[in-house]
């Protein structure tokens, strides 16, 4: 599993912006304004976020996408002879990066070894009013490439969730957005075309390594359904600003399990089986008074067909009857997300310095989902080491729960039966260079795969990027 990435939310009093301003998507965990990066994270492996081409909007989580409105972000390699320069004046924003995740499992696990896998990813974001004379018009194309090797199934870690977040949906080049936005007035954004919900809903940073603390957590418990970047399908979105920084917005994706599979393809347009349909409220605050934040409420419903994870077609065990699972005629779920500022200062609606901190809780249906619901905390600390510039300490926790009407099924098939799995990271991000961010992490996993018995995973990690 794993634009963002990898996804990211939040946003003192309620304070009026101009009528013309959209509300901003928040991520109190990117490096500050002043750092030498871009201000989102360039390890971003999850989101792609909605385009920053016609509001103030942070971009956060967007790891480099083109800004037609400002300079193109530094690289490896420049500014292309200043080719990204007079493109983008032109509306027409490149950007292309790779990122790595590396990992070495110290403790449990079958085996110890190392392993690393990346995601190498480029893209083009066209501001159709300079192109066109289209205002409030945006066209943004991905193509995504997943390759490496994953530690968690290598090692016989056993985890719930990975603890390299890139790694998955199949090693393979794939179509990931293929999307227009329109701007409708004031307060109206319209997203049609190939794009995943995770762009738009329960967005969260991925600026953790393990899996439970990256992009929106739905699709990490619910992910034969929701499925978040890389994976594209159709989709249509309606965003709404509403006065004093609050939104409202849903949207329709079809599922369909072709969208998985490995061979290239742009789009499939048969072999859907139903629609996942979101909707979230929020509000967000930015400013330069160092109280960056943003609180976000949502659910979903999707009308897929899925298998009870108890009951057979008569409604008995399965493990005693030995009978076909009973088929449930839709799914649902639903999330809270929280991200606040507590010290330090803001510019330009982002967190510069100081603490910050994270909440994430979503509970699916029981009926259907092995990983019911998962509660994930974390902070931020932005300014540790003053000679560092944009240097970023994380912290988090979380628990990932096993249904217990899974834990039913276990003891009745007469495996361990499943708890819940606790995963902890502390990460440190620093700049060597514009074009360069390197994230050395510590992982620990209590429980792996909610297996009381099973020894505890104690993983080193090393999460870059490099910007072309």
């Amino acid at each position: 599993m794993t634009r963002s990435a990898l996804l990211l939310a939040a946003t003192a009093a309620l304070t009026c912006v101009p009528t013309a301003a959209m509300a901003q998507q928040v991520d109190v965990g990117a490096p500050a304004p002043d750092a030498p990066t871009p201000d989102t994270s360039a390890a971003d492996t999850r989101h792609r976020p909605r385009t920053d081409i016609h509001s103030n909007r942070d971009t956060s989580p967007s790891a480099l996408i083109g800004n037609t409105q400002s300079a193109p972000p530094p690289g490896l390699i420049g500014d292309w002879q200043k080719i990204r320069t007079r493109l983008g004046e032109q509306g027409i924003g490149l950007t292309a990066r790779y990122a790595s995740e590396s990992g070495y499992n110290f403790a449990g696990g079958e085996r110890k070894l190392f392993r690393e896998t990346g995601q190498f990813d480029v893209g083009a974001l066209l501001d159709l009013d300079k192109l066109v004379g289209l205002q409030g018009g945006a066209f943004q194309a991905t193509i995504t490439w997943r390759r490496g090797y994953d530690l968690t199934t290598d090692a016989g870690l056993n985890t719930l969730q990975q603890v390299q977040e890139v790694y998955g949906r199949g090693q393979t080049v794939r179509v990931t957005q293929l999307w227009y936005e329109q701007k409708i007035g004031d307060r109206v954004e319209v997203k049609l075309g190939r794009t995943n919900p995770g762009e738009d809903f329960a967005v969260f940073s991925c600026h953790f390594q393990n899996l439970s603390f990256c992009g929106a957590p739905p699709g990490n418990l619910n992910g034969d359904y929701w499925y978040n970047w890389p994976v594209g399908q159709w989709g249509a979105r309606v965003h709404v600003d509403l006065p004093r920084d609050f939104y409202v917005q849903g949207a329709v994706y079809e599922i369909n399990p072709r969208n998985l599979d490995n061979g290239f393809f742009v789009a499939h347009f048969e072999g859907a089986t139903g629609v996942l349909i979101p909707v979230e409220a929020g509000w967000s605050r930015g400013g330069n008074d160092g109280h960056v934040g943003s609180y976000k409420v949502g659910g979903w419903i999707g009308t897929a067909d899925g298998d009870d994870i108890l009951l057979d077609v008569n409604r008995r065990p399965v493990p005693i009857t030995g009978l076909s699972p009973l088929r449930r005629s839709s799914r649902y779920g639903v999330y809270v997300s929280v991200q606040q500022q507590l010290t330090g200062t803001s510019k330009d609606g982002k967190a510069a310095t100081g603490l910050s901190m994270f909440a994430n809780y979503t509970q699916s249906d029981r009926a259907t989902t092995l990983t019911d619901n998962q509660i994930a905390l974390g902070l931020f600390y932005k300014g540790l080491v003053p000679a560092v510039p944009g240097d970023v300490l994380g912290v988090a926790v979380a628990r990932t729960n096993v249904n217990s009407r899974a834990e039913q099924t276990d003891r009745l098939t007469g495996i361990p039966a499943r708890d819940a799995e606790y995963a902890a990271e502390v990460y440190y991000s620093i700049h060597p260079a514009d074009w360069l961010e390197l994230r050395p992490n510590v992982q620990w996993v209590h429980q792996p795969g909610g297996v009381r018995a099973a020894k505890d995973v104690g993983v080193l990690g090393m999460k870059a990027a490099i910007t072309l």
